[in-house]
């Protein structure tokens, strides 16, 4: 009797003890624990699903990317996994390649992994992106800053201080201390907003006192951005040859020429 006493306290005591985790971290436990079936197990989990239950899993998951896609968040297989995937998660490479099929067919839409350590995907425009330009619009004032900011990296190697990037805003009479009318605070936008968006990387500088940040190309700028674009905008601004900038140039033509073809997509 005494022993039962006591194992039954053992186990109230670690269920107590054991922590309540925020949302992201179940994520990333999940996500931690999940492992990729086999092709063999995909096809034998298929079999016990009848085909309306698969499409409408793949509904579901292609509702929900789009609805995330909105705010231009990098979604994370482990949230799929845990808000729509579900108890079909043993079938998730199959749900994701015909999640990523439906994208391309129906809707001219990329579902692209930026991040195969993370898993995180994004979709972007499927034909743009084959003919080689920027698949998201410059119109906007938003998006028109973003591709500002990401010339002016561009132009500097791939790296700019944060300190450059304010002076060049600030040219633009756009002053990062103060709230704009169109952008809002600024300076939020640009190190916390673009950066989720995995538009920039916001890196520390080491060892710098008082502390001050690089500026980077994120995972989205790459896939997104066309580099060859931005330096004929930034030629065009100067009324000089692309050519007269021989690093971005050959930056800009290597990305360019690298670019998998559509067919070598799928």
């Amino acid at each position: 009797m005494s022993q039962r006493k006591r194992l039954s306290n053992s186990q109230s005591s670690s269920q107590r003890k054991r922590p309540q985790s925020s949302s992201g971290t179940v994520g990333e436990d999940e996500d931690a624990t999940y492992t990729q079936p086999s092709v063999s197990q995909v096809q034998r989990n298929l079999e016990k699903l009848s085909p309306s239950q698969v499409d409408q899993k793949i509904t579901e998951v292609v509702q929900y990317i789009l609805v995330k896609d909105q705010k231009k968040i990098p979604i994370r297989r482990a949230d799929l996994v845990k808000n729509v995937i579900k108890e079909y998660r043993n079938v998730y490479p199959e749900i994701m390649k015909r999640v990523t099929h439906t994208f391309e067919q129906v809707f001219g839409l990329k579902l692209v992994n930026i991040d195969t350590k993370n898993q995180l995907y994004i979709l972007i425009n499927k034909f743009e992106a084959t003919a080689g330009g920027p698949s998201f619009c410059v119109a906007n004032p938003k998006t028109g800053l973003l591709f500002f900011i990401l010339s002016v990296i561009f132009m500097k190697q791939g790296v700019a201080k944060e300190s450059l990037i304010w002076n060049m805003l600030e040219k633009l009479r756009i002053n990062p201390t103060k709230k704009h009318e169109d952008f809002g605070d600024v300076k939020k936008m640009v190190t916390d907003e673009f950066v989720r968006q995995r538009y920039l990387e916001y890196v520390l500088i080491p060892h710098s006192d008082p502390p001050e940040h690089n500026f980077l190309w994120g995972p989205r700028a790459d896939k997104e951005v066309s580099k060859a674009k931005i330096l004929q905008f930034v030629a065009e601004l100067h009324d000089q040859d692309p050519r007269n900038w021989k690093h971005q140039y050959a930056e800009a033509h290597k990305t360019q020429d690298s670019q998998p073809s559509s067919s070598s997509r799928r």
